[in-house]
């Protein structure tokens, strides 16, 4: 970085702490200098190979090539960044991604911790969906396929076939949003119900309507599945805990569940997802009592949670 001239494997044997230590051989060196000169490439840092004239061979690392320019993120961009983050560990992505929020903050980007972004990696209480279904469902996209995949609901486990249109991003969760063959009409299908996806259909095959806003149609569908039913919850909750539930009861009232002394908190229900999700963030200290319906959608997503292990026992 200090030079303009492509400098040779023995001067930096000669210069680089590490590389001149007394006692290491030729072998050894040459496996060392391939190391940090891969470690240098996957970090993005390019290491240029070339001659000075009808010299030796000898390496160049240009600033200019690899530099960022001054960087300036809106919130949200930052914050977009730092979720793909939290989001992905499969490692040929969750490279990238750390790789990226490393840089930003080096650059003196304030990049959002995981945490306050309210994003977990997948398969957690907040999981924004398989990796594999995600992936498999934004190549069959870009291939123009049908796709068929397993979806679960309250209901259970449903084969479907879906003409993709786009993946939509919306309230910390991701959406896959098409033609349904089976039901000749548009759906939106939560991917952290999907699973087996898989094309179904030659590539080129399916045509997205022109002029369709998939962000406002994924929005008004997560509306109405959202929309209160009316009605009142009424939730158990161990005594001194569940904290966010007590905050939205109307009322509570001192009750023994079993053994363990607690609360009953009449819970009204705005929004049936967002009371689901506050039952599931309290784990073991909150029960549903009422309504049978709510009771079995909590059941089933701690089955979902638990996973092949929780169904086992």
């Amino acid at each position: 970085m200090s030079t303009r001239q492509y400098v040779t494997a023995d001067y930096l044997r000669a210069n680089v702490i590490g590389y001149s230590d007394t006692g290491q051989g030729d072998e050894t060196f040459k496996r060392m200098l391939e190391r940090d000169k891969n470690e240098l490439r996957e970090l993005g840092i390019p290491v240029e190979t070339g001659r000075n004239g009808v010299g030796d061979e000898g390496y160049l690392i240009k600033p200019d090539d690899y530099a960022l320019p001054d960087i300036r993120l809106e919130t949200d961009e930052a914050a977009a960044v730092a979720a793909a983050a939290a989001v992905w560990h499969e490692p040929d992505v969750a490279v990238v991604t750390q790789t990226a929020v490393l840089k930003l903050r080096a650059s003196g980007v304030d990049v959002v911790a995981p945490d306050e972004l309210g994003v977990a990696q997948a398969g957690g209480p907040r999981s924004m969906g398989s990796e594999t279904a995600i992936r498999g469902l934004i190549d069959a996209i870009g291939a123009a396929q049908a796709v068929t995949f397993t979806h679960r609901s309250t209901r259970g486990r449903a084969a479907r076939r879906l003409e993709p249109w786009g993946v939509v991003g919306n309230r910390g969760r991701w959406y896959v949003i098409g033609h349904d063959l089976d039901r000749d009409a548009t759906r939106t299908f939560r991917i952290s119900r999907i699973d087996d996806v898989a094309a179904d259909s030659d590539r080129g095959a399916v045509h997205v309507p022109a002029g369709l806003d998939l962000n406002a149609l994924v929005d008004e569908a997560v509306s109405r599945a959202d929309d209160s039913t009316g009605g009142t919850a009424r939730v158990w909750l161990a005594s001194e805990r569940a904290h966010g539930l007590r905050r939205i009861a109307r009322s509570v009232t001192p009750h023994v569940l079993g053994s363990e002394a607690g609360d009953v908190a009449e819970i009204d229900v705005r929004s049936r997802v967002g009371v689901v999700r506050a039952v599931l963030s309290a784990g073991p200290d909150a029960v549903v009592l009422e309504p049978a319906d709510l009771r079995s959608s909590v059941i089933a997503e701690l089955d979902r949670l638990a996973g092949p292990e929780g169904d086992a026992r």
